[in-house]
């Protein structure tokens, strides 16, 4: 028996749980429906099942995105409660509990919320992959909810073994941030960016400039500073599969993943990872004034939607332009890797289907609305692009979004039963190749692969 189904049967057996969806007291009706929440008049859609109840939701978010979740919450109690339904919201550290384990002690412990949001996509799939959710796909039909409109991509992290067990709630797209003042200043066309990895290339060698002494007054771009640094991003982005859901097999030692290990490699051994290093030291965050693409330090950066509101906030005079991920010629040319918070159910509950009301009320634009102005996330599904602002007002990095978006080849890499360990050893490794370059590449990713394969086997 796999250990999936032995972990199942255990939880079933602790909580006295079953497993598959109640059956409701009449058709699912939807209906438009204008409430007021915090004095803001807004047209919603409700969905009647015909049952009563409140249930609970833990939620992942702090600052300002909890203030977000909790006007939400606001306005689904609000929309919902002629119909007698309330949602019970509890912020909690560490992923809604997945990063200390409070999650599945409470699933053990039968005293799990009936909801989640976790901001760990891959940690939230490898809970999946190990039978803490609770399989959704009747659900959803019932409460009318298509999983076939979410951007085809997404069901990479919707589904485990053919079941659905997640669904995103909005996702981000990874872009290539440059500074056109610098760029102008190098002699290259701020309106025609790099589009192959060859053009951006040459675009980071005419930004780097060099004191007499040899070290760095400003870089072109480093591949490991901000998305570059997660493990599956921008390989994704250069054509790499790191793993194959049809056979259960990874993929690391693919001629594309070696040639994006060889890029990391060539710009560590060019420039001199030490005096990189040396560089960055002391530089700021993301959310930082001291971020080296808000002091101009750096031209160009890979990163996400949400780098255009930390400039906005921490350097609003500083210039910018974005474009599509430069790939080498085997790459997936004007795509992303999506990156997504994703709801969960988590195994046990009795409200499953109370919990995905408000997991489909929280799909509308409506409710997105501040999300997306504030970070320019977008919607899973390409219709809701129409009801948010900066679709209306014709902006052009969220148009640019859309279109990336909607890129057929556009995914979620590397999800699979040991997605966790496997980013976090991936991640050793490339670090392993930038600080010594003479670091035999595809025999390393052969042992890493190995090692890494033989966890997932014993997890079977």
């Amino acid at each position: 028996m796999k250990k999936r189904a032995m972990m199942l049967l255990a939880l079933a057996a602790a909580m006295g749980m079953t497993f598959g969806t109640a059956a409701f007291a009449e058709e699912a009706k939807t209906e438009t429906k204008t409430i007021t929440v915090d004095g803001e008049e807004l047209t919603v859609e409700v969905t009647d099942i015909g049952k009563q109840g409140t249930f609970t939701y833990w939620s992942a978010f702090t600052g300002d995105s909890q203030t977000w979740d909790q006007w939400r919450v606001d306005a689904f109690n609000e929309a919902y409660k002629d119909l007698g339904v309330q949602v019970e919201v509890q912020f909690v550290p560490d992923g809604a509990g997945v990063s200390n384990g409070k999650l599945l002690s409470a699933i053990a412990g039968g005293t799990a919320p009936d909801l989640v949001i976790i901001d760990d996509r891959v940690s939230a799939y490898q809970y999946a992959a190990e039978g803490c959710f609770t399989p959704l796909d009747d659900t959803l039909k019932d409460i009318g909810l298509n999983v076939d409109d979410f951007f085809a991509g997404m069901k990479d992290v919707m589904y485990y073994d053919d079941t659905c067990y997640l669904i995103p709630q909005d996702s981000n797209v990874i872009m290539l941030f440059y500074n056109p003042d610098i760029a102008k200043e190098c002699g290259l066309d701020p309106e025609n960016p790099p589009k192959t990895l060859d053009e951006l290339n040459a675009w980071s060698e005419a930004m780097t400039v060099q004191a007499d002494d040899g070290s760095y007054t400003r870089m072109g771009i480093i591949p490991w500073l901000d998305s570059g640094e997660d493990a599956f991003t921008i390989p994704y982005v250069f054509g790499v599969d790191p793993y194959d859901a049809e056979t259960g097999k990874l993929n690391l030692t693919s001629d594309e993943m070696v040639g994006y290990m060889d890029w990391v490699s060539d710009y560590a051994e060019k420039y001199d990872a030490e005096r990189i290093n040396t560089f960055t030291s002391g530089m700021g965050g993301m959310f930082s004034p001291d971020h080296p693409f808000m002091t101009g330090k750096v031209g160009m950066t890979l990163t996400g939607n949400w780098f255009t509101n930390a400039l906005k906030i921490y350097a609003p005079d500083v210039n910018y332009k974005v474009c599509a991920v430069p790939v080498p010629d085997y790459g997936r040319a004007n795509c992303t890797a999506y990156g997504c918070n994703v709801f969960g159910i988590p195994a046990g509950t009795d409200n499953a289907d109370l919990a995905a009301l408000f997991i489909k009320f929280c799909m509308q634009g409506v409710i997105n609305e501040d999300n997306f102005a504030t970070w320019r996330s977008i919607p899973v599904i390409d219709s809701e692009f129409d009801n948010v602002s900066l679709t209306k007002n014709g902006d052009e990095i969220y148009a640019l979004e859309r279109e990336i978006a909607n890129n057929p080849e556009c995914g979620i890499p590397a999800l699979c039963s040991v997605s966790s360990e496997l980013s976090q050893e991936f991640q050793s490794l490339r670090e392993q190749v930038i600080y010594n370059t003479d670091t035999d590449i595809p025999a390393a990713l052969q042992t890493l692969q190995d090692k890494m394969q033989a966890t997932m086997d014993a997890k079977q």
